[in-house]
């Protein structure tokens, strides 16, 4: 399993404008984006006890979550990741899932998913069936995604971020979203063996501190 670095900051709408001039200088827009963005759902696993919202407010270092997710509305690419975390480093395992996949396993249907030959679906099986996943929330939010290929270096902006609150009509893209109680805007950025200095500097930002925002935490708080 390869860890990459990961930092995020809490940053203002003035930051955001400093943060976006400077990487337009000396890094490339990702070629998914369009005019610069784009739009991510994401669906959340929990079980009952909400292991994965308590480990995160607890600060435990070594943590995993589950959440499917699509681009700009777009129902023909869909992804399944199991995220991993482990102090400041991270690693991320993804399968692509069909339209019909995804709407089964909102529904529950999930007994075929031990046969998909898929590993990280399989794990999540596992877990839906011991460990009582289940969808737990909609996440919406728009990102500017930077690439920088020495070290390869991803910078992203996150913000409108949006909770769909205990509705998990993940697919439909007319459900009823709204904003997760002023969360911020947030400054992701990760990197193999070592974050080169012009980056380092493009992303300095003064009073700026190192956090751990969840945008998973942020849309759950009105459970």
């Amino acid at each position: 399993m390869v860890f990459r670095h990961e930092l995020k900051h809490e940053i203002s709408y003035a930051d955001v404008l400093v943060v976006r001039q400077r990487l337009k200088c000396i890094a490339s827009i990702d070629t998914h984006a369009t005019d610069g963005k784009y739009k991510i759902r994401s669906l959340y696993f929990d079980n009952v006890s909400d292991k994965a919202l308590r480990e995160k407010l607890d600060g435990v270092s070594r943590r995993e979550k589950f959440r499917i997710r699509y681009y700009n509305d777009d129902l023909s690419v869909i992804k399944l990741e199991k995220k991993c975390k482990a102090g400041g480093l991270g690693n991320k395992q993804t399968a692509s899932l069909t339209l019909d996949e995804t709407r089964k396993i909102v529904e529950g249907d999930y007994e075929w998913m031990l046969e998909s030959k898929r590993p990280v679906a399989e794990e999540l099986y596992v877990k839906l069936t011991t460990q009582g996943l289940r969808p737990k929330t909609i996440v919406d939010y728009i990102r500017e995604p930077f690439v920088y290929a020495p070290g390869n270096v991803r910078v992203t902006l996150d913000y409108d971020i949006r909770t769909g609150l205990c509705g998990i009509d993940f697919l439909n893209p007319d459900c009823v979203m709204i904003p997760a109680n002023d969360a911020p805007i947030i400054l992701e950025v990760k990197w193999d063996d070592f974050l080169p200095d012009i980056i380092r500097d493009a992303v300095q930002l003064e009073g700026c501190r190192t956090g751990a925002f969840s945008k998973y935490a942020a849309c759950r708080m009105y459970d």
